[in-house]
């Protein structure tokens, strides 16, 4: 009797934990990886804190980053999975001090998007590598530290120069004409911009799905009729100046084609032909020949002259006007491969953004900025 007492006894005993939701033999949950940690924990209400960091919030496409990474940090504040800050920096050295700082906090529930602001943020990213914090790179990738990043978000440099030579092509540019090309400064973003409009040119690459004509392409002989400024600086007034001096001598009257490579390089093309810096009768010369202008970037200012809003006077005397995108809400993006990688998603470690021709027939379809 005593025995069958026992086993009832113990009978009763696994029942009631079985109840309560326990297992008298239950087995250790397997290991997860830490893009489940990180939902699970999140599910559970540990959560995660992502910081994006970016250059200061003052004017132009730099700035203008911080403005879209704000509008995305609410965004994933309000959503209440999540939560974000921003915290910009004027300048590298602020900006390692910022990593460093988030990693010696030795806080592990946390993530990093980041705008690197130069190169010499290596050693920093690298910090947030060894503490095991996941972190997203935003338009600077830095090479040694790039493998170690969820995800590498970035514009299409050599898409931009490709995306103006299709246009150019597609208003009846030939090969071996002469084109002049406005570059920003001595970096790579410049040189990646140069080979994305010779490449097209070449046949070497596409735009949006389509490589050039075989009857349109150009040979290597005709590439040395495209004329480079040198480095702008991006600077609007620096290419005022050099559009002035370039039209100094008349006989550049006759050049078509123009490919600045940023939006502020463009505007400098417009106010120069809009300004006292030309003679009437070269200028006249130039615009009779219905030039053609790109840029790129999406500043609010060339694309309210596509809206048809500013610089008529000029514009309507053009052959063709468009911005290639290359638009700072792409850190929108990154932020949100970081909250899709928390969540355990699947997310492209080379997340190359692609570009588009923005035209006054479609501008009202994107989004400027200031």
């Amino acid at each position: 009797m005593k025995k069958i007492f026992a086993l009832m006894l113990s009978l009763a005993l696994v029942l009631a934990l079985t109840a309560c939701g326990g297992s008298a033999n239950q087995e250790s949950a397997p290991e997860t990886s830490g893009e489940s940690d990180a939902a699970e924990e999140t599910a559970s209400g540990g959560g995660k804190h992502i910081y994006i960091l970016t250059a200061a919030e003052d004017h132009g496409w730099t700035g203008s980053v911080a403005t879209f990474a704000k509008a995305k940090a609410e965004q994933v504040n309000a959503e209440g999975v999540y939560t974000a800050e921003v915290i910009t920096s004027r300048s590298s050295g602020d900006q390692i001090t910022q990593l460093e700082d988030i990693v010696a906090a030795g806080n592990t529930d946390i993530a990093v998007v980041i705008q690197p602001q130069d190169d010499t943020l290596e050693s920093a990213i690298q910090q947030l590598v060894d503490a095991g914090i996941p972190y997203v790179a935003f338009d600077r990738i830095i090479d040694g530290v790039s493998a170690s990043a969820v995800s590498n978000v970035k514009g299409d440099n050599t898409g931009i120069g490709a995306g103006a030579a299709a246009y150019f092509v597609s208003l009846g540019l030939t090969p071996g004409e002469k084109v002049y090309v406005y570059q920003g400064d001595t970096s790579s973003v410049t040189t990646l911009r140069d080979s994305g409009f010779t490449e097209y040119l070449l046949g070497n690459l596409d735009f949006d799905g389509a490589t050039i004509d075989d009857a349109k392409k150009w040979t290597e002989d005709d590439l040395n009729n495209i004329t480079y400024s040198g480095a702008m600086n991006w600077s609007r007034s620096d290419t005022k100046t050099s559009f002035e001096s370039l039209m100094g001598d008349s006989s550049n009257a006759e050049i078509k084609w123009f490919y600045a490579e940023d939006d502020e390089l463009a505007m400098g093309i417009l106010e120069a032909l809009s300004g006292g810096g030309i003679e009437d009768a070269t200028k006249e010369a130039f615009l009779s020949n219905a030039p053609v202008i790109t840029g790129c970037g999406g500043l609010d200012e060339l694309y309210e002259v596509l809206r048809g809003n500013a610089y008529q006077d000029i514009a309507s005397r053009l052959g063709g006007l468009i911005s290639v995108t290359y638009s700072p809400s792409m850190i929108q993006t990154a932020v949100q491969d970081m909250v899709d990688y928390l969540n355990g998603e699947s997310v492209e470690q080379d997340h190359v953004i692609a570009c588009e021709n923005v035209s006054a027939e479609n501008v009202g379809n994107y989004q400027s900025f200031s």
